[in-house]
């Protein structure tokens, strides 16, 4: 691996806390020159966006690179390759790569595509993260319960198969180097423990297997694994991988999942903004709601960050001079969510 650029894929669910993780590292970066590959899952960059917004000098936001145009596991010849290739020829070599997939992306195909010519002489994955909502997996949402499972299959004759959203949460783990079960301070120690034994269940090997509280972890924890998963990544096969060579009939796609963008006015009451998200949550089932939103008198930004009931907001950066002030929110749920129904709930909500 000597003179090859170490790569991190950051790969985990909606919600689990990516972004917030790899804005932690590049702050305690220690000097390293970092570049950032971004893919997101709906059409408002809101990750490189938020990204983009932290003024460290090691990542510029000439250092950040965002895919918008699918899942990255879906385009890996047609985005990942030549974005890989154009990192590889500048000047100025970045000292890492961080590569944060979107939270439906399946890793195998990415750490794959580190074994095509011209990237495996240049590049080697230091490390597969797998970041979890340790609370969202304690409260059975992402979690393998086989209990639970088949007694609804007693009950409705029609579910015979795994769920789409239980497949990928064991690719992602299957795919792993390290599993970081972030959110660990929203539950107590005994559930914490049951979801280090499901997650540490879901693979054939012995994982590395760490906690944190809103992302925070040394920069030597998630960096410097020399891992070189590319080489191993063919033993880590995904739900989709196995079935293929089974013999099954079974397309990788996202047709389960529907995103947009809801667009609002200015927002002057940001407590009752997020009691009426919450409202628009529950009663439309959506799974992540991420975005900007503009408080009247206020120079920044408001970052809003929901998954599930649990909303986050915070101020990040100024408004730029020329920047159209706005709230715009991307919206993920389930195929034929309302999109209209939804939009206008959120503009109502803005007040």
């Amino acid at each position: 691996m000597q003179g090859k650029i170490p790569a991190t894929v950051i790969t985990g669910f909606l919600g689990a806390g990516k972004t917030t993780m790899i804005r932690n590292l590049l702050e305690n970066a220690d000097g390293r020159k970092i570049a950032l590959i971004i893919n997101e899952f709906g059409d408002l960059g809101v990750d490189g966006e938020v990204l983009k917004g932290c003024g460290i000098d090691t990542c510029s936001e000439d250092d950040i690179v965002e895919l918008n145009n699918g899942c990255i596991c879906c385009t890996v010849a047609d985005d990942f390759i030549p974005t890989m290739t154009k990192l590889l020829e500048r000047e100025n070599r970045p000292d890492h790569i961080v590569i944060e997939t979107s939270g439906l992306a399946l890793p195998q195909p990415l750490v794959a595509a580190f074994n095509w010519p011209g990237i495996k002489t240049a590049v080697t994955v230091d490390g597969v993260v797998t970041v979890v909502d340790a609370a969202a997996v304690s409260e059975g949402r992402f979690a393998d319960d086989h209990d639970r499972l088949e007694a609804q299959r007693s009950a409705d004759e029609a579910l015979d198969h795994e769920s789409p959203l239980e497949e990928l949460f064991e690719d992602q783990i299957r795919a792993a180097d390290m599993v970081v079960l972030n959110k660990a301070d929203l539950i107590d120690a005994a559930r914490l423990e049951n979801v280090r034994s499901n997650v540490a269940g879901q693979s054939d090997r012995a994982l590395k297997i760490i906690h944190a509280t809103h992302g925070r972890l040394p920069v030597d924890v998630l960096l410097g694994l020399k891992s070189a998963t590319e080489d191993q990544i063919a033993l880590r096969k995904s739900h989709h991988e196995m079935e293929h060579e089974s013999g099954e009939e079974h397309d990788h796609d996202h047709d389960e999942f529907e995103s947009f963008v809801a667009v609002a006015g200015s927002v002057s009451d940001p407590a009752g903004f997020v009691a009426g998200l919450k409202e628009v949550i529950a009663g439309h089932d959506v799974l992540r709601l991420k975005g900007f939103c503009d408080v009247p008198g206020k120079p920044m930004r408001l970052v809003v960050q929901a998954v599930g009931q649990r909303i986050e907001t915070y101020f990040d950066r100024p408004w730029r001079d020329g920047e159209e002030r706005t709230t715009r929110l991307v919206v993920i749920g389930l195929h034929d969510i309302d999109q209209a129904t939804i939009a206008g709930a959120i503009a109502a909500a803005a007040g």
